[in-house]
């Protein structure tokens, strides 16, 4: 049994087509249709189908491609053991993270990887809550945030780390009416423009807080995405906006504001493949990150996943 086969089986299962798993293994898609082929002999019944324009696995194709699964995972897991026989940790880890998240942490990250056998390869990604999982199939670690502790959607079956609870702020200019206060409530902010997200970010669902504490609706003048950008905007104007505690600079005429009463905070959470996860370097990095990110919420003040703490690693 050819372990490259299975391997190629797991890649379409994740990926879903065979152009996806040409671009992603840096092949054309007729070589990876012959290595389906090929496959197909070996094994000697079918392991795809048409579907459409395209195809998917059949059930024999689905459950060698979920022994691939087992296989990368033990081949990870010998990887690992034959590092700490070695000594160190050492090899690529490819980390996507969400950019103010990459902000709190990355720099020291890298500092402390700096002298070690591990290189990082680092992307910013800023995408909806429900996306993130779906980049572990590209990269070693992924960053993302939610609302709650538990596993975003489309985690199943990954490896999850919090990495810390950090809190949602207002932000406004230092001489908004507002500011003169140390906190603000539902009521005082369902009267105030706002700078909003996309609808589908963690940071919206402030506004649909404050909505359901007042039972009006807020006015959102602009929903954008870039927290460098809201901020240069809120201190030119009387319009509010929700940002991040630990990575958003005040002064320079920008306050922050806690609101009261309402349970505003996000949690930041790693994401990696169960087989990635096994790699000792991932771990390694894995630390790092869980390490920084207790660091900064000490910081604040704010209480963080222990180390070791396991509640919300969840593998299937």
């Amino acid at each position: 049994m050819d372990v490259r086969h299975l391997e190629l089986l797991s890649e379409l299962a994740a990926r879903g087509s065979v152009t996806a798993v040409a671009a992603a293994t840096h092949r054309t898609p007729s070589a990876v249709s012959q290595q389906l082929r090929t496959a197909r002999r070996e094994f000697g019944v079918p392991l795809v189908e048409p579907r459409g324009r395209g195809i998917r696995l059949t059930e024999a194709g689905r459950l060698l491609a979920e022994a691939g699964r087992d296989v990368a995972r033990v081949l990870a897991e010998v990887q690992a053991r034959f590092d700490e026989f070695r000594g160190e940790p050492a090899g690529l880890v490819r980390v996507a993270a969400l950019p103010s998240a990459a902000t709190l942490l990355l720099p020291d990250v890298l500092a402390e990887l700096e002298t070690t056998a591990v290189t990082l390869d680092c992307a910013d990604v800023d995408v909806a809550e429900h996306e993130y999982a779906a980049l572990v199939t590209d990269f070693d670690i992924v960053i993302g945030h939610g609302l709650t502790r538990e596993p975003p959607a489309g985690a199943d079956g990954l490896v999850t780390v919090v990495l810390a609870r950090e809190p949602l702020d207002i932000a406004m200019r230092e001489g908004h009416p507002l500011a003169r206060r140390r906190r603000v409530t539902a009521e005082d902010l369902v009267d105030a423009e706002w700078y909003g997200v996309p609808y589908g970010y963690p940071f919206d669902t402030v506004r649909l807080a404050v909505e359901e504490a007042t039972g009006r609706s807020v006015v959102v003048a602009q929903r954008l995405r870039d927290n460098r950008l809201i901020e240069a905007l809120v201190v030119r104007g009387d319009r509010v906006a929700v940002l991040p505690r630990f990575t958003t600079p005040t002064g320079r005429g920008l306050v922050l504001r806690e609101v009261a009463g309402l349970d505003t905070a996000r949690y930041l959470i790693a994401l990696a493949r169960p087989d990635h996860a096994e790699r000792l370097a991932v771990r390694r990095v894995l630390a790092s990150f869980r390490g920084h990110a207790a660091a900064a919420a000490a910081r604040h003040g704010q209480a963080l996943a222990r180390a070791g703490e396991t509640d919300a690693s969840r593998r299937s």
